[in-house]
């Protein structure tokens, strides 16, 4: 059965200074993202491009998205297949490329999980899950750059590793 789903968020720049978009140095790229019923998120341009280095910036956000997804995609994965996961972390990295005209495109994104799983017999099945979550992740499906994978399994308890 396919079904479709359907997202609603709200921009909103929050960065006029009292002359608008007058000139390019003139304005904030100060934003508020948000969606019905959640916090905000402070969003602002990377500082490279003039942005708010306290806030968030889209490609942060889009290197989240595909690092969440992946956690999540994985998470499901293990419970399907019997692997108790008792803790991931990620530490993402992406990479963008600005082009000549003052546009760009990431051109790659790794993602680095540390899955920590509670059997030690269960590790090569662990890592093995990388690539199912990988298939099963929609926002790694959507984007059109490389997505790809350094994973980590450890074993919780004393002296496992």
């Amino acid at each position: 059965m396919k079904t479709a789903h359907h997202y609603e968020v709200r921009v909103s720049w929050a960065g006029n200074r009292g002359t608008g978009t007058s000139h390019y140095r003139a304005y904030g790229r100060e934003h508020v993202v948000a969606a019905s019923g959640k916090a905000p998120i402070a969003g602002s341009a990377d500082p490279t491009f003039h942005g708010n280095a306290e806030r968030w910036n889209p490609e942060e956000l889009l290197l989240a998205a595909l690092s969440q997804c992946h956690m999540l995609s994985y998470l499901h994965a293990a419970t399907r297949h019997g692997v108790t996961v008792v803790e991931y972390t990620d530490a993402a990295v992406g990479t963008m490329q600005q082009t000549d005209d003052g546009g760009g495109h990431f051109t790659s994104a790794t993602l680095r999980p540390r899955v920590t799983i509670s059997d030690p017999a269960q590790r090569e099945l662990a890592d093995s899950l990388h690539a199912e979550a990988a298939r099963q992740c929609f926002i790694a499906s959507s984007v059109n750059f490389p997505v790809g994978h350094e994973a980590t399994t450890v074993v919780a308890g004393p002296g496992a590793s």
